[in-house]
């Protein structure tokens, strides 16, 4: 289970870092500057976002994942909106993230209206963004595929700081579900089967907004997968022009689950959305987060670990896992709930 879990973080990680040279560029403008992204690269000096980064930083995505697991750490995984939002603010200055364009749209306003006292909610309902979605991968990996109801509760009340609209939670709901299954089943449409499975109830947890089906489009990206297996740029062409990538949710969470599915592999996930256009960095980190989930760390390449770990100072080796068993049977099942207590050095302290 650990290496699944590890596989899930560093997977995140390196989707987030892969993607992030050319954050939020066009396609047209991705092909014209890099021509094929093979690997990690530093930030590109004319992107507004990604300048300030080096080679295997990973962004705002991968920060706050990790930032929230230091709140529920805090709260013995019980989600408290307070300590997650204070958490998440006390990374925001110490990185500058106001300042720096760091963060989404949506959080940035939810964050700075809890900041002043104020209540997030009026904005929070109509949010469309991704942002809940970006840094909901490691939830997943503390459910087991057949609480599905429970899943999308927690995923609503972790995201609640910030986004608290249908779509954002369905989509957030699908990826922690995606990865939940990968980890479990290792395999691809079973991956695709559970995370559409979650949608409709999702979907119920928070505000209407005018949204399209979070699961008709998956689906349709699944067909452009199945349809250009053996060609990536066709796929990629396709994803881009037809689903969409950019930061609504409605765009990025179906272009990451297609690729996820297309590829199963960490490395060539990360590559595929890095080379893909649009919303880059969030794309890889929920579908290569998947893949990792899916995978385990010892399947990914250790010099990729290794340039995570030296570019972010950052280890995630040291984790305790600590799994607790309810009785009774569902369906002739055990049910199961895994906890994780996630421990982060930076700095070799």
């Amino acid at each position: 289970m650990k290496n699944h879990v590890l596989g899930t973080l560093y997977g995140m990680a390196i989707g987030d870092a892969m993607g992030m040279p050319p954050e939020l560029w066009s396609r047209k403008r991705c092909l014209e500057y890099y021509g094929k992204i093979t690997d990690f690269l530093d930030g590109c000096p004319e992107n507004i976002i990604s300048y300030q980064y080096k080679a295997g930083q990973f962004t705002d995505d991968t920060s706050q994942a990790l930032t929230i697991l230091d709140s529920l750490i805090e709260t013995d995984f019980v989600p408290n909106s307070q300590s997650i939002a204070t958490h998440i603010l006390d990374w925001a200055e110490k990185v500058h993230a106001f300042e720096n364009n760091i963060l989404g749209p949506t959080s940035k306003v939810a964050l700075k209206l809890f900041q002043e006292g104020k209540s997030a909610k009026e904005f929070s309902d109509e949010s469309v963004s991704n942002g809940a979605a970006m840094r909901i991968a490691p939830i997943g990996t503390l459910f087991p595929t057949t609480q599905k109801e429970e899943l999308c509760r927690y995923v609503a009340a972790v995201s609640s700081v910030t986004h608290t609209s249908d779509i954002t939670i369905a989509g957030a709901s699908m990826i922690a579900m995606a990865v939940a299954s990968a980890l479990e089943h290792n395999d691809r449409e079973k991956m695709i089967e559970d995370a559409l499975s979650v949608e409709k109830y999702a979907m119920n947890l928070g505000a209407s907004t005018p949204s399209p089906s979070l699961g008709a489009r998956t689906k349709l990206g699944v067909r452009l997968a199945q349809a250009y297996a053996d060609d990536e740029t066709a796929f990629l062409e396709n994803l881009y022009n037809v689903v969409g990538a950019g930061v609504n949710t409605s765009e990025s969470v179906p272009a990451a689950l297609a690729i996820a599915y297309y590829s199963f592999d960490v490395r060539k996930c990360a590559l595929l959305c890095a080379n893909l256009g649009g919303d880059t960095d969030t794309i890889g980190a929920m579908a290569a987060a998947i893949c990792g989930a899916a995978q385990g760390i010892s399947e990914i390449p250790e010099k990729d670990i290794a340039l995570i770990q030296k570019a972010n100072r950052l280890i995630l080796q040291n984790m305790q896992m600590q799994s607790s068993k309810k009785g009774g049977k569902s369906n002739g099942k055990r049910m199961y709930r895994n906890r994780c207590s996630y421990a982060r050095y930076r700095d070799g302290n």
